[in-house]
């Protein structure tokens, strides 16, 4: 069993609620979205492992048991060009939950006429893996989003 925690502070918002059809419509897999307070902030790791995955704008981190998790920064901001986003590990670095990973502003994205709604997904997972979804309310960082079993 994988505890997922909120990336970003927030109000988490349900996959439904994200502008991008793949993330709502689950393809790359279930979990939900945080529409992250508009200010700076560091987005941490929602679990223990390794950068599987690193871009400026999203990251996967794999835990001990093979469940890999994606956290996608806004939608559409790989069209920013890493602008406003700044990494703090590196590909395969180990990382522990709550752990800082992407540096971003998501007024600054909005700004840019981007949606900062962030999809945190359970990669590759089935709907009926993830227990205790959190869907429509407030999130702090380190706090559950849900579990995968």
């Amino acid at each position: 069993m994988t505890l997922v925690t909120a990336p970003l502070d927030g109000r988490a918002v349900g996959l439904a609620a994200v502008p991008d059809p793949v993330f709502a419509g689950r393809m790359v897999g279930p979990g939900t979205a945080i529409d992250p307070v508009r200010e700076p902030t560091e987005a941490v790791s929602p679990l223990d492992g390794v950068v599987i995955s690193l871009h400026p704008h999203a990251y996967a981190v794999m835990d001990a048991e093979g469940r890999g998790v994606l956290t996608h920064l806004g939608i559409d901001t790989v069209k920013l060009k890493g602008e406003g986003f700044e990494a703090l590990v590196k590909k395969g670095d180990r990382v522990t939950r709550g752990q800082g990973v992407i540096r971003w502003n998501p007024a600054a994205v909005e700004a840019a006429g981007k949606s900062p709604i962030s999809p945190v997904v359970a990669v590759d997972a089935t709907a009926d893996r993830l227990r205790e979804v959190i869907e429509d309310a407030h999130v702090t960082r380190g706090e559950a989003l849900f579990t995968w079993v």
